[in-house]
């Protein structure tokens, strides 16, 4: 499918949108069609050499640089990319770095691509702290392997094919009010915990869907992979 099977960006702009490319998997090729033009690139450690591959003018490269070659750092370097390294005893990941550095030139979005590196610490870190209370000013979205993750904090809108498993989890505390249209499971002002299971394998019910939440934070992922139910209730 189309990157923009899965997305849920509107038309962006370079002005409002960094772009920040992690270690782990390869980034699929699809995704160059959620860079604007000329965004501003972030690339993180070994993602220098994924940012590299797609062809993607980087900005900044930032990390401890424990993954990425020298030679991949010395290209984006001649390239023009600032190189902003970080000891490898540190406080925070190499994407907490990138997502600071994003946060910090003002912009409305960020969007990640990468972070799925085959460790489930690293996963669910990555995934945790797209939803830190810090970024909450900006529209964040990240691609991590399959997976297409959305932190929603007041609405947001998803798509893709009717059947298309979605999952929506609390992080931080209860997501409150919780009204959703075009999943194949309705909530109509439901309270979703951190740690229940309520909100696991939804399905779309049309190519578009909305979540909206009073309270709260919730991660809203679509793993890139089809249910079985709306299948079934539609033969």
């Amino acid at each position: 499918m189309p990157a923009e099977g899965i997305g849920t960006m509107a038309a962006l702009s370079a002005n409002d949108t960094v772009v920040v490319v992690t270690g782990g998997d390869p980034v699929a090729p699809a995704l160059l069609e959620l860079v604007p033009p000329d965004a501003f690139v972030i690339a993180v450690d070994s993602g220098i050499e994924h940012a590299l591959a797609l062809g993607l003018p980087i900005g900044l490269a930032i990390g401890d640089m424990d993954s990425v070659s020298p030679e991949a750092l010395d290209v984006a370097a001649r390239a023009g990319a600032s190189v902003e390294r970080h000891p490898e005893a540190k406080d925070a990941t190499d994407l907490e770095l990138a997502l600071d550095a994003a946060l910090a030139r003002g912009v409305r979005r960020i969007h990640v691509l990468g972070g799925h590196g085959g460790r489930l610490d690293h996963l669910l870190a990555n995934a945790l702290l797209l939803a830190a209370p810090r970024y909450s000013a900006v529209e964040l979205h990240a691609h991590m392997g399959a997976a297409h993750v959305t932190v929603v904090r007041h609405e947001i809108t998803l798509r893709g094919a009717p059947g298309d498993l979605v999952t929506l989890l609390a992080v931080g505390g209860p997501a409150e009010g919780v009204r959703t249209e075009g999943l194949l499971y309705p909530l109509d002002g439901d309270d979703l915990l951190p740690g229940g299971t309520r909100g696991v394998s939804n399905e779309l019910s049309h190519e578009q869907a909305t979540v909206r939440i009073e309270r709260g934070v919730l991660l809203a992922i679509q793993p890139g992979a089809a249910g079985t139910h709306q299948q079934r209730t539609h033969r």
